[in-house]
């Protein structure tokens, strides 16, 4: 994604909640026959504006689970939660996943699908309104939320890039 500044935070001192999104047996053709494996993709975050996905691959699922919680740890995002919902809709695209984000009023919930609901409650967003188009595939899904995530940015900052005063953001 082009002009997209990352937010990276640090892991060691926040408490994470993890959230398994997809585990499939991956099998590898040997000599001796089929060797199987475990791949599985994590999210996990703190349900207060941070979140992060990870990747882990073992020979048991258990081993994968934990690889890939210590992976998502390591790839963590800031996201602006306002009101429990987001400041503005955005789009994220990853592969063939194309997702769509949006601010919905209070008490509406999480509407989203799979992958993209992990994520959605992992950052701590309560009210949203979504829609995964295109690939369904776990990782991309992830990945494209993430993109959409990463785009998104509070009044304030606005105020600061552009130079002028919260209210001329809100009334232009």
């Amino acid at each position: 994604m082009g002009n997209v500044d990352i937010k990276r935070v640090k892991s060691s001192e926040i408490e994470f909640k993890d959230r398994l999104v997809s585990i499939q047996r991956v099998t590898k053709v040997t000599k001796g026959g089929r060797a199987f494996s475990f791949s599985a993709i994590v999210v996990v975050g703190n349900e207060n504006g941070v979140v992060g996905y990870g990747l882990g691959k073992a020979k048991e699922v258990t081993a994968a689970i934990s690889k890939g919680i210590d992976d998502a740890k390591k790839n963590l995002i800031k996201v602006p939660v306002l009101k429990g919902t987001i400041p503005h809709d955005t789009t994220g695209k990853y592969s063939g996943a194309l997702v769509y984000i949006k601010p919905a009023a209070p008490g509406t919930g999480v509407i989203a699908g799979g992958a993209m609901r992990a994520v959605l409650e992992s950052v701590g967003v309560k009210d949203v309104l979504a829609k995964s188009k295109g690939s369904s595939n776990p990782h991309s899904v992830v990945k494209a939320t993430i993109h959409a995530l990463l785009q998104l940015k509070d009044p304030f900052t606005v105020s600061q890039l552009r130079g002028v005063s919260l209210e001329k953001v809100f009334k232009g």
